[in-house]
């Protein structure tokens, strides 16, 4: 099989979807690897990295997408990449699609197979390839949110953990998955006082035997939210619906219920976010206020720290692109349950039931998993 690693093109977006191990162990198995030139160059890789493996450097992504028999990259493709993607084609990435109705229509008409990192499953039914980018961005939601807490970015001007005198911020924490868990970590390792909501109490007693003493777990229904919503300083949107869109849980009438400059981290946001004034921002723009409340949206948080990223992520993602590229993605799919559950869209077909939903269209079990 022929696999093509493209040059990600998001705003700031500095992964790249294979390490030099991943092209080596590909090419071991006597597949070829294209890569486009300096792909690897924002996680501190080399094109000389790549090519002393076997990879074949591409001078654009264009000669990528039209020889790939396969595409794996990190972030979904934007309009002009979905220009060059083509009708059998293997795509191999974050998606989202239940966030972004152009993004799922775009990807329809290519008549490519869609294998989204975000919807695959283990064997205990977790997401392998969503933890690792969910541990980077719950432990950067709290640096930024420290940041854009400061009086400069327009936050309340209040530091983090305070000082002996000076209580230090209410840090509220919607959500105690993978990405509540580790803002936590952060957060109370700083010294902030911090809540944790979540509708799982089983979770809940979890994350109250495990957390320092500074960190709370609170039920979350809607009193409750409202109540420690008053409070809060720094609020952490951790919400996730496999392959959904994030329930709508802050309404933008809670906002008057937060004190001016506190500062709203959706980390969902590129699954719609659980804020009702939450819209997608970048890392040149990452912040807008509505109603006195600093909103942060940045949709690719672990992007800026590509290399830390980089290899966190293919640590989780190459052993699954090893698989597709040996058996081909039907085959692939049909030995593995939790490989199939990643097909989103098949040649011009939903696969994925919460897509369909989302935006009102023909549910098809996906064809690789028969």
């Amino acid at each position: 099989m022929i696999v093509g690693i493209p040059k990600e093109t998001k705003t700031h977006e500095y992964r790249v979807s294979m390490t030099p191990v991943g092209v080596d162990e590909l090419v071991r198995r006597g597949h070829k690897v294209l890569v486009e030139s300096d792909a690897g160059f924002g996680s501190g890789i080399s094109n000389e990295q790549y090519a002393a493996v076997g990879a074949e450097i591409m001078l654009g992504a264009k000669d990528v997408f039209a020889r790939a028999d396969m595409i794996v990259k990190v972030k979904e493709p934007l309009a002009p990449e979905r220009k060059m993607m083509r009708d059998g084609q293997v795509v191999f990435t974050y998606f989202h699609f239940a966030a972004d109705r152009e993004l799922t229509d775009g990807v329809l008409k290519t008549g490519s197979i869609a294998i989204a990192y975000e919807t695959i499953t283990d064997g205990q039914n977790r997401l392998p390839l969503l933890t690792p980018m969910s541990e980077v961005a719950g432990k950067m939601s709290i640096q930024e949110g420290a940041k854009y807490l400061e009086r400069p970015m327009m936050g309340r001007g209040i530091l983090l953990g305070g000082v002996p005198g000076v209580e230090p911020a209410q840090v509220l924490i919607i959500g105690g998955g993978i990405v509540g868990t580790n803002a936590a970590k952060v957060a109370a390792g700083l010294g902030a006082n911090v809540t944790i909501m979540d509708v799982n109490v089983d979770r809940l007693r979890y994350l109250d035997d495990v957390m320092p003493a500074n960190v709370h777990t609170v039920y979350s229904e809607r009193h409750a939210l409202q109540r420690f919503l008053r409070s809060a300083d720094l609020v952490i949107g951790a919400v996730l619906i496999p392959g959904a869109r994030c329930p709508i849980l802050v309404s933008k009438d809670m906002l008057e219920l937060m004190q001016p400059g506190a500062v709203i981290v959706d980390v969902g946001v590129d699954q719609g976010g659980c804020c009702e004034t939450i819209h997608p921002t970048t890392h040149d723009q990452p912040t807008y206020i509505v109603d006195h409340i600093v909103h942060y949206g940045v949709a690719n948080m672990p992007g800026a720290v590509g290399r830390t990223s980089t290899f966190a992520l293919t640590n989780a993602t190459q052993p699954y692109a090893f698989k597709l590229a040996d058996l081909g993605y039907k085959k692939a799919c049909a030995e593995n349950a939790g490989l199939a559950a990643g097909v989103n869209i098949e040649r011009g077909r939903v696969t994925n039931r919460a897509v369909a939903q989302a935006f009102d269209l023909e549910y098809t079990p996906p064809l690789g998993a028969k």
